[in-house]
C-alpha cells in the first residue's frame, strides 16, 4: 500500500472530517475498535482498563439487558455505531431503543447501523474531565437524546440527565436512593448499589418495579 493510500485511511484524534469520510476511514481500519466523530472532530479511544471502564461497563449492560428482557418493545445495544446527526458518529457504551421506534427516534438502517437519537444513552466516563461530559454531552443534547446517563467512575458519581426543552436537567434519587426513568417505564436504578458493584440489589430494584 502506498504512503498516499495509507494516509487516506488514517484516523487520529483531532482530525476534522465529514461523517461520510470518517465512516469510510473507520471501516478501512479494523485494528481500531473505537473511534468517534463529534461535531466533525475525531476522537480515538485509549486502551480500556478493567477497573475504570471494563467492570462498570459490564454492570451497565447487565442492568439494561435484564430490563430489556423483562420489557416488551425494548432493545439494548452495546457499543454500536450511531449516526447521531450530520456531523457526529458515536459508539455509546450502551443505549436503549424502542422497537418499533416512536416518532423520530433512532432506528436501524438497512446496513445495521443506528440512525438518529436513541431515547436513552449510557456512557462510562473516567471523571468529569472526560469528553463524555462535555463535547459528547452537547452532541447528545443537540441530537435530542432524551435521557443521558454518565457514570463518572473516578468521581464515584452517576449523572442521570433528562432533556427538557433544549437543556439537560439532572434527575434526583428518591428517599431510597433510586432514580426512575421518565422515558422507559419500570427502568429504575439504585445508585449506591451500582456504584458499589452490588449486582443483586441493582437487579432487585428492577424486580421491584416489574413484579
Amino acid at each position: 500500500m502506498s504512503t498516499t493510500i495509507q494516509q487516506s485511511v488514517v484516523l487520529e484524534s483531532g482530525d476534522r472530517l465529514t461523517r461520510g469520510e470518517f465512516h469510510r476511514r473507520y471501516c478501512a481500519m479494523p485494528d481500531i475498535t473505537r473511534a468517534e466523530l463529534i461535531r466533525g472532530v475525531v476522537y480515538v479511544s485509549s486502551p480500556v482498563r478493567a477497573s475504570v471502564h471494563g467492570r462498570p461497563h459490564a454492570l451497565i449492560i447487565m442492568w439494561l439487558s435484564v430490563f430489556a428482557a423483562r420489557t416488551s418493545g425494548v432493545d439494548v445495544l452495546d457499543n454500536a455505531t450511531v449516526f447521531l446527526d450530520a456531523d457526529s458518529e458515536v459508539q455509546p457504551d450502551a443505549c436503549l431503543l424502542r422497537i418499533p421506534p416512536v416518532g423520530d427516534e433512532a432506528r436501524l438502517t438497512a446496513a445495521g447501523y443506528i440512525a438518529g437519537a436513541p431515547p436513552l444513552v449510557v456512557e462510562v466516563a473516567a471523571s468529569s474531565a472526560s469528553y463524555d461530559l462535555h463535547d459528547k454531552l452537547d452532541a447528545y443534547r443537540r441530537a435530542g437524546v432524551q435521557e443521558y446517563i454518565a457514570w463518572r467512575v473516578l468521581d464515584g458519581a452517576i449523572d442521570w440527565l433528562r432533556l427538557r426543552g433544549d437543556a439537560y436537567a439532572r434527575l434526583q434519587p428518591d428517599a431510597r436512593g433510586v432514580i426512575t426513568s421518565e422515558v422507559f417505564a419500570g427502568l429504575r436504578l439504585n445508585v449506591a448499589a451500582l456504584l458499589a458493584g452490588d449486582r443483586a440489589t441493582v437487579l432487585a430494584e428492577l424486580q421491584h418495579s416489574n413484579p
